[in-house]
């Protein structure tokens, strides 16, 4: 052990004692404590990192007031959760203490455990490829490791980790959820179906994550806690529009609302929600529909990383509540009139002070028929705009029997059952008296010709634009079938 080792460990202990909250509950950085377990007092600090002598610097440097990555703030981060509830705080304490084998002094089965498990998240790796993982490296170590072989023993041990959700029950015709109020009733108040199943198995369930304490673990990471100030310290102010922080609709909510305004930690949040076959079966109608929240307090490169985006509920099928997703959206609306009306005291690590952290939402994103069951504004029928409303310009088909509407690709490629352009449309146009040069011209014998139309796409034109479909990186099967079906 180096003398500048111990002179550094002497001076760490020195700050500690300086500037910890409480001296009798110090954190420890050491390799076995990992900054989990509490020692009692800079001597007992000073013992553990002097035995244990292979520190976590950055751990070091985080208790300094230094920055470290998001995965190295863990044990940070949940220390507080973990007070309120005592049998995690002792399991995990049983795990770190736990020598990965007899005499083993540089890792715990906890620390080792989460090593692996980083590497899975990391590298997006599967269940079983972490299972066959977990028992080659046990093989690999001494007789009495005590490694898990199973990736669900592994999961188990870092559940108290994890953030907490809520599995709530729903009535199957989705009038209400059953907490609160409801909690004791076995059937609904309203449609009087069944609450269970055969047995004690719910007829439909919801899942709820909540929002608060996830908000909560970003500014406990002084690396997120930093980066959620970009839109006040870091943005390029010079009219340009690059990002929601750049619209007239944000400027105009901070001169609105100027307490939320003048803290640049409080957040804007946007609400995503749309349909989804987990099954992946194509012939399967089962619609289960989650519910995102993206931070736009973020850069444009951070704020729709998957890292970012928060789940905060689950719909389950196999039907979608349509109209009434109002219902599934209650625990989050309760989390956000909170976070807006009252807020939240929340420490910022990266400036090391405490703050009462506000939120509102910014704004939802999703397609038309989304639209219309997140707002209940109607977008069938005339008057489908918005922002129109009843001055909407609309013209209903009389050939078609429908209002206007295009489907791009469909008419560019001229595939079969999916092109707009047809002899209706042309018919239309005729009734309308516009367009005459691409009215049919009949042909004896022969179906009516459709003169092209400025849109109208050659071979090559068409392979051209697939081609450049195809390269836009993302899932490029319905492409693929297209090109399928012109050639």
């Amino acid at each position: 052990m180096s003398e500048e080792y111990k002179a550094g460990v002497k001076q760490f202990c020195k700050l500690v004692a300086e500037n910890s909250k409480n001296i009798n509950f110090i954190l420890c950085p050491c390799t076995k404590c990992l900054n989990i377990i509490e020692v009692n007092g800079p001597n007992e600090l000073h013992d553990h990192m002097m035995f244990h002598d292979t520190v976590d610097t950055d751990f070091m440097e985080d208790a300094q007031g230094g920055s470290s990555s998001v995965e190295k703030d863990i044990p940070n981060i949940i220390n507080d959760e973990l007070r309120d509830h005592p049998d995690m705080y002792e399991e995990l304490k049983n795990d770190v203490a736990l020598s990965l084998w007899p005499g083993c002094t540089k890792a715990s089965r906890l620390s080792a455990v989460l090593t692996l498990y980083n590497l899975k998240v990391g590298h997006q790796i599967s269940d079983t490829f972490l299972m066959e993982m977990l028992t080659a490296v046990s093989e690999l170590l001494s007789d009495g490791n005590v490694l898990p072989r199973r990736a669900y023993a592994a999961k188990q041990m870092l559940k108290s980790i994890g953030l907490v959700h809520n599995r709530i029950h729903a009535c199957q015709n989705d009038c209400i959820l059953y907490p609160k109020e409801y909690e004791m009733l076995d059937e609904c108040p309203k449609c009087h179906l069944k609450r269970f199943k055969d047995g004690n198995s719910p007829s439909k369930v919801m899942w709820y994550f909540p929002i608060i304490p996830r908000l909560m673990r970003l500014y406990a990471s002084p690396e997120d806690s930093k980066h959620l100030t970009w839109h006040h310290n870091g943005r390029i102010k010079d009219g340009m529009l690059r990002h929601p922080a750049d619209s007239p609709q944000w400027k105009t909510f901070d001169d609105v609302h100027r307490d939320f305004g003048k803290e640049p930690r409080n957040l804007r949040l946007a609400l995503s929600t749309d349909g989804m076959n987990p099954h992946r079966l194509q012939s399967s109608s089962h619609s289960t529909w989650p519910v995102i929240l993206i931070v736009y307090n973020l850069v444009s490169s951070l704020c729709m990383k998957r890292k970012y985006m928060m789940m905060s509920t689950l719909i389950y099928g196999p039907i979608q509540p349509g109209n009434d997703i109002d219902v599934y959206l209650a625990p989050l609306i309760e989390d956000l009139k909170l976070l807006w009306e009252e807020g939240i005291e929340v420490e910022d690590r990266y400036r090391n002070d405490h703050f009462r952290l506000k939120a509102m939402l910014f704004g939802t994103i999703s397609d038309f028929p989304a639209y219309n069951n997140l707002s209940g504004y109607s977008v069938k029928g005339y008057d489908v705009c918005a922002l129109c409303g009843d001055k909407t310009d609309n013209v209903r088909l009389k050939n078609c029997k429908k209002c206007v509407y295009m489907g791009l690709i469909g008419t560019l490629l001229g595939v079969l059952g999916k092109i707009k352009d047809g002899l209706s449309a042309r018919m239309d146009m005729i009734d309308m008296g516009i367009r005459s040069e691409l009215a049919p011209v009949e042909v004896e014998g022969k179906k009516p010709y459709l003169p092209p139309a400025a849109y109208t796409l050659s071979r090559n034109e068409k392979n051209i634009l697939l081609q450049t479909l195809h390269s836009v990186k993302g899932n490029n099967h319905k492409v693929v079938l297209v090109l399928q079906v012109i050639e």
